[in-house]
């Protein structure tokens, strides 16, 4: 491989997904399927993608009377936050 040709793995399936879902999860509804005290399960409305957010605050655990199954949710971009 000596010749500056492009890899044959540059344009993999992987890398045009993330091209082109950057901030697709933060576009769509999801509903509630489980919530552990340290994870919530999510199904995408439009996409059907099942997700699983892990809790980072061990000290403040998830409630099924906060996200109970069924209920609908919107996902935020973090980093279009303001910084305080």
């Amino acid at each position: 491989m000596g010749n500056n040709q492009e890899s044959p793995y540059s344009n993999s399936a992987s890398n045009r997904i993330m091209k082109t879902t950057k901030g697709a999860i933060f576009d769509e509804k999801y509903r509630v399927v489980s919530v552990e005290s340290q994870s919530l399960t999510i199904q995408g409305i439009r996409s059907g993608k099942v997700l699983t957010i892990v809790n980072p605050d061990p000290d403040t655990p998830l409630s099924s009377a906060e996200y109970p199954p069924g209920k609908l949710i919107a996902l935020s971009d973090p980093s279009a936050s303001p910084f305080n």
